[in-house]
């Protein structure tokens, strides 16, 4: 997360959506970057709202704009996918041992998934409770997010690619992503009603 205290403005680091580039592009420029625990860094809305908005606000007496990007939710968990498989490298047991991304989608759709693998959906993230970033945009426009941030900022900004995951087959059956765009149906909502310009 970062906080940009003389524009009022904070973005909030939706997981698997290109977060990581944001901040090194960014960092230097926020007044505050919280990227340590990963709880911090991955502040989702609700919690947001619930206790440093409005203790920004009592600070400065005026309400912060937040801004976030969304990935496209299959693609999004296919990051997912790709990172978890990373990270098993380093994990002894090696749990991700075998696991194909239709495993991997099929067990994400199942009605515990989500927790089972310790995903948190990026509607829960970016809307929750009544409370919703104000603005959204698609990574897959990531130009209109910098040009948006380049007004906001006042400056040029060029984000490094990051964090990138090896590449894997994340090839799915027709019936398996139909039954995987049924479970992330809120995401997808979510998704489709995003603006070009967030």
């Amino acid at each position: 997360m970062l906080i940009f205290w003389d524009q009022q403005l904070v973005f909030l680091a939706t997981p698997k959506a290109g977060s990581t580039a944001v901040e090194m592009a960014l960092e230097s420029l926020a007044s505050a970057s919280l990227q340590r625990p990963g709880a911090m860094k991955h502040t989702d809305i609700a919690t947001y709202h619930r206790f440093l908005g409005p203790w920004l606000q009592a600070q400065t007496g005026q309400a912060f704009t937040t801004v976030a990007l969304m990935r496209e939710p299959v693609d999004w968990l296919r990051s997912w996918y790709r990172f978890k498989l990373r990270d098993d490298d380093d994990d002894p047991d090696h749990p991700m041992l075998g696991v194909s991304f239709a495993d991997f989608a099929r067990d994400y759709a199942a009605p515990d998934g989500p927790d089972r693998l310790g995903i948190v959906s990026q509607a829960a993230f970016l809307s929750q409770g009544g409370a919703q970033v104000d603005r959204i945009f698609r990574y897959e426009s990531m130009d209109r997010f910098v040009d948006f941030l380049e007004s906001r900022l006042d400056c040029a900004i060029e984000l490094p690619r990051a964090n990138v995951p090896p590449s894997v087959d994340v090839h799915l059956p027709e019936d398996a992503e139909t039954r995987l765009r049924q479970a992330m149906r809120a995401d997808l909502t979510l998704y489709d009603g995003l603006s070009r310009d967030g």
